[in-house]
């Protein structure tokens, strides 16, 4: 049920400048066959790997993304539910909802509201943040962005697709550690955002809020991935301008080694940085994976070896068709 998304402005101000063209002339219609399947492919041997170290395993209920949705202030189609961190975070035994920012994406709740709902029942608490309008008002329709020099101009003022007409963001781009969540202001996030979540929160978390030199800011952990307790991997492109508060703290920070993606990956959603991606099943066992990471394996092993423990190949790529 996947497909293209709509250029709209904050899908655009998120893309590779190079797709917006096949965004433009194909929105609506699936990915390529050879795309999908490899995907798929992938995806099954990562729930395998999961599956072998004693994770349970889970599946969103598919939807036709196809299908066409009018409000009373905007119409769109939707584009996947492939992404469970984009749209859940869990937080203690609260499981949050996130008010994403992409009109496209609207509808994605859809896809795990069965499973939402079974956790609840089971004692989990459920909070769905305040679902946004999406009127034009949530959108700068003028924002000025025709190729990435202008998105490092305007990251650098501080400027997104988003404005603070009311609370969005995905969860993807908070990350916590303990009572600690690192957030960070990017194009599908607002400040509003953000602060609902530390309200909601009230004093039992403690929500800091991260800047990056990002122009295509847009989910914090392709920039600020924590991978074990005060151990931080730290994109060495996009510095954190916090980063002596981390130090002060007595974290340490780790520059993560260069991807080797290939250029022939399409990469419709994201770059090659996507390979700072990784998942933490506990404090001593971190999945990464396999192709992105295959020339400086040994080097990457040893990294985590000395900052954690074992070191999970994982096959192929999972997340965002890359």
């Amino acid at each position: 049920g996947m497909c293209i998304p709509p250029l709209d402005i904050e899908v655009k101000a998120c893309v590779p400048e190079k797709w917006w063209t096949l965004y433009e002339q194909h929105s609506r219609k699936p990915f390529p066959d050879e795309v999908a399947e490899k995907a798929d492919e992938q995806l099954e041997e990562f729930s395998r790997i999961l599956q072998h170290e004693g994770i349970i395993v889970r599946r969103p209920d598919p939807i036709d993304c196809t299908q066409m949705y009018t409000t009373p202030d905007f119409s769109s189609h939707g584009s996947f539910s492939v992404m469970p961190r984009d749209f859940l975070m869990v937080i203690g035994n609260e499981i949050f909802e996130s008010p994403m920012a992409w009109r496209c994406r609207f509808f994605e709740y859809r896809a795990y509201r069965p499973l939402v709902k079974e956790y609840f029942r089971k004692g989990a608490k459920w909070t769905a943040a305040p679902k946004p309008l999406m009127s034009d008002e949530l959108y700068d329709m003028n924002y000025p962005i025709t190729n990435l020099e202008d998105r490092n101009r305007l990251a650098k003022q501080g400027k997104f697709a988003t404005t603070e007409f009311e609370p969005c963001f995905d969860a993807a781009d908070f990350m916590r550690a303990g009572r600690d969540i690192f957030a960070q202001r990017s194009q599908v996030t607002n400040e509003m955002g953000i602060e609902w979540l530390r309200r909601h929160l009230g004093d039992e978390y403690k929500v800091h809020v991260l800047s990056f030199n990002d122009p295509n800011a847009m989910h914090i952990d392709g920039t600020f991935n924590i991978i074990g307790p005060g151990l931080v991997i730290s994109n060495p492109i996009r510095p954190c301008n916090e980063i002596e508060m981390l130090k002060k703290a007595g974290w340490k920070i780790v520059e993560a080694g260069q991807p080797t993606t290939p250029d022939s990956w399409p990469l419709y959603f994201t770059s090659k940085w996507l390979a700072m991606n990784t998942l933490m099943l506990d404090e001593k066992r971190v999945v990464v994976e396999k192709e992105r990471w295959s020339k400086s394996a040994k080097s990457l092993q040893d990294t985590y070896d000395n900052l954690t423990g074992d070191v999970l190949i994982a096959s192929g790529v999972i997340a965002y068709l890359g």
